[in-house]
């Protein structure tokens, strides 16, 4: 079987580090041995933000240039500043962090594309997911979005819409950083 390349892009190099010494240092303590080449790419994939290997196989990110990108607003906090990193430049969803706080915060970038006066079918809701990221897990989005109460759906899935929501000041910050970069 041929090898094919696949480009892994680390925004930070020094936390890419971090993560990457501390998996190797918990599964060296659990399993008191070095891990396998399987399990080495699943640590380097979640290290620059991956779910897995095999999710970075099926589509890296595409990262723009750190010129066409804008500063953060200064009004931002931390956390929505690093919520505000996981998006490029178009707007586009770029990975799905693990930090909770994080997540949150983005699904308003995602629930900010659909329209409230609108009814959605299954496959509409994933095509605007699919439109506004680029790790290519919809079924996460859509789920989280329902879970979070930001869209309701009916019990057969068939329709969904947008319920509206109050965000808090930190999600504020974080759309309109979102609609001054287009």
């Amino acid at each position: 079987m041929p090898r094919t390349d696949t480009p892994l892009h680390a925004a930070d190099i020094s936390s890419f580090a971090k993560s990457l010494a501390r998996d190797l240092k918990q599964t060296h303590e659990q399993l008191h041995r070095l891990p396998g080449h399987v399990e080495l790419l699943n640590m380097l994939a979640r290290a620059a933000g991956h779910r897995n290997f095999q999710s970075l196989k099926a589509r890296p990110p595409v990262v723009a240039p750190a010129t066409e990108v804008p500063p953060a607003a200064p009004a931002l906090s931390d956390t929505a500043a690093k919520a505000l990193r996981q998006f490029d430049a178009q707007g586009r969803l770029t990975r799905w962090p693990i930090k909770f706080s994080v997540q949150r915060l983005m699904l308003w970038g995602l629930w900010m594309r659909f329209d409230a006066k609108r009814r959605y079918s299954e496959r509409e809701v994933n095509e605007v997911l699919k439109a506004w990221h680029l790790f290519g897990d919809h079924c996460t989005l859509r789920r989280e979005l329902v879970e979070m109460k930001m869209l309701a759906r009916t019990d057969g899935g068939a329709e969904y819409r947008k319920l509206p929501r109050r965000p808090d000041a930190e999600a504020m910050a974080l759309m309109r950083a979102l609609r001054e970069r287009r």
